[in-house]
């Protein structure tokens, strides 16, 4: 894989999520932006953790990372931080009821006395 394909956060927006991150106890973390970078990438391309690129460094310690900051919430609360530093006080937020459906698309409701059918396997009987 090119470097150039790789993604890496930028330094201004390792400024923007360094409040988030937990205080380093004991020895030094190993390098977030480079840790972080893989995160994100192994996220965006839907990789296995053993897949990860070795220019974010060894894959257990993203997947250790990603794992103990998952358990935390610390990935939660810089999605929320993020979103509430960008949140318009004009932001309007729909949900499924106000979209318009073909009138022959179907419920995902099953109707009293239907037969739920799942599909890729058969009925059992």
């Amino acid at each position: 894989m090119n470097k150039s394909d790789l993604f890496w956060l930028s330094d201004a927006q390792m400024e923007r999520l360094a409040p988030f991150f937990p205080k380093s106890h004991g020895k030094p973390r190993v390098d977030d932006k480079r840790v972080l970078s893989g995160i994100i990438f192994i996220n965006r391309n839907r990789l296995r953790w053993s897949d990860a690129p070795k220019e974010y460094g060894p894959y257990k310690t993203l997947y250790n990372r990603w794992k103990r900051w998952s358990d935390k919430g610390i990935f939660a609360e810089m999605l929320i931080g993020l979103a509430a530093d960008h949140g318009e006080k004009n932001t309007v937020m729909i949900d499924a009821t106000y979209l318009k459906a073909h009138r022959a698309a179907s419920s995902l409701a099953v109707k009293k006395g239907d037969v739920a059918v799942w599909s890729g396997g058969q009925r059992a009987g």
